[in-house]
């Protein structure tokens, strides 16, 4: 911490106050922006576990509600894999269906994986069980359903579940077994979703094995989304189109897009306030030592050489606040990233924890702002020096 000014003026405790302010701010700002991007990040993870960020389908598929079979184009495929930012091609299929048990009568969405498909977060997901084996050559009868409609249906690993699906009129039954139970906490998906094999789909839509829903693609980088979703869109022919992740669930990120508002009406008042206690460090210390500046001008010191000392001095204080509020964000972020204390209800936030993302960007961003923020407020306060009289201030001295 900064010594205390010499002779136990009022300066010294209020350069104290003033480190304190920054660092509150600086850590309120970091914790913002590190949760916001958490949140952000647990969501899309999450839904895109269920399928894709990006998702190419039929046209048709779109303009009435069916899902309308792709032939698989390898070519195709190729160019899309090959788009930067793409991370990973996969195809999917769903069929709509319901599954019916002795008490029990409830809507689900099929959804068809294959063994190249990503199944790694539905697999840290898994409470019971494992996913379906997708190895054999034979179209699997295995399914993953969800905690919430385990609890539901009352079924358990190894039960089988009768399920019927509507196709040309008539409908199909098929009976699965539950090879696993999954929870994400994401209650939208875990009330529809069930995972099963991909060739499943495709007999029961009466498709040939080359024919799919669509294709999915997973990107590198969440923030540039859009810019990757528009490469991919100017390689696809004319009638395949394609859903980012954002658009297939507007209401989960129109949330997310409120909370960033509160999160910026937060940054503009926390470097307000780290503005005012560094301006009022600084005029009550000039304040008190203006018999100094006033003797200093009567032998000789120019206003700017002065007024750089105080800057010296304040730009201390700023570094000091910043420092410290760097460093009791990390503490606190590594601290709920490992322990989680912060819970939250996962009915109405979708997970069990504040999310918390370690992103250096974050630190160096509101480290270089508030540096800014608060070396442009200090021109106002370092302006008063050149106002200071020399005579008046040795005349106060006597």
């Amino acid at each position: 911490m900064p010594r205390k000014a010499e002779g136990g003026g009022f300066s010294g405790p209020l350069s104290t106050i003033a480190v304190a302010g920054i660092a509150l701010g600086v850590l309120v700002m970091v914790m913002a922006v590190s949760i916001l991007r958490g949140f952000q990040g647990e969501i899309a993870g999450k839904v895109a576990g269920f399928g894709s960020h990006i998702t190419v389908a039929s046209y048709s598929s779109n303009a009435d509600y069916q899902e309308h079979p792709v032939v698989v184009d390898s070519a195709l495929a190729a160019r899309l894999q090959a788009v930067p930012g793409v991370r990973h091609l996969q195809y999917y299929a769903t069929k709509g269906g319901m599954v019916k048990t002795g008490e029990q009568i409830h809507g689900i969405l099929l959804r068809g994986v294959s063994s190249g498909s990503d199944t790694a977060f539905l697999a840290s997901c898994l409470t019971a069980g494992r996913l379906p084996s997708l190895a054999d050559s034979a179209a699997s009868t295995e399914v993953a359903v969800s905690a919430t409609l385990a609890a539901k249906l009352k079924l358990a690993v190894g039960d089988k579940m009768r399920t019927y699906f509507w196709q040309d009129k008539s409908y199909r039954a098929r009976a699965f077994t539950v090879s696993g139970i999954y929870n994400t906490d994401l209650t939208e998906m875990d009330d529809l979703y069930v995972i099963g094999d991909l060739r499943q789909v495709q007999r029961l839509n009466g498709w040939q094995p080359d024919q799919v829903g669509g294709y999915e693609l997973l990107v590198d980088d969440l923030n540039r989304l859009d810019a990757t979703a528009a490469a991919v869109f100017s390689e696809l022919p004319y009638d395949l189109t394609l859903r980012t992740v954002t658009q297939e669930h507007p209401a989960l990120f129109s949330w997310l897009d409120l909370l960033n508002s509160n999160i910026t009406l937060i940054l503009t008042i926390m470097c307000i306030v780290s503005a005012i206690a560094i301006i009022s460090a600084l005029l009550i210390m000039i304040f008190e030592k203006s018999q100094t500046i006033g003797i200093l001008k009567t032998l000789g010191a120019t206003g700017s050489s002065i007024r750089r000392i105080f800057l010296l001095k304040a730009t201390r204080l700023i570094l000091w606040g910043i420092g410290i509020g760097l460093a009791s964000a990390l503490a606190l972020s590594a601290v709920q990233r490992r322990w989680q204390p912060l819970k939250l209800d996962p009915e109405s936030y979708s997970m069990t924890h504040v999310p918390v993302e370690l992103d250096w960007r974050t630190y160096l961003f509101v480290a270089l702002g508030t540096l800014a923020v608060c070396l442009l407020a200090l021109l106002l306060p370092a302006s008063y020096i050149s106002r200071i009289n020399p005579a008046e201030t040795v005349r106060k001295e006597k």
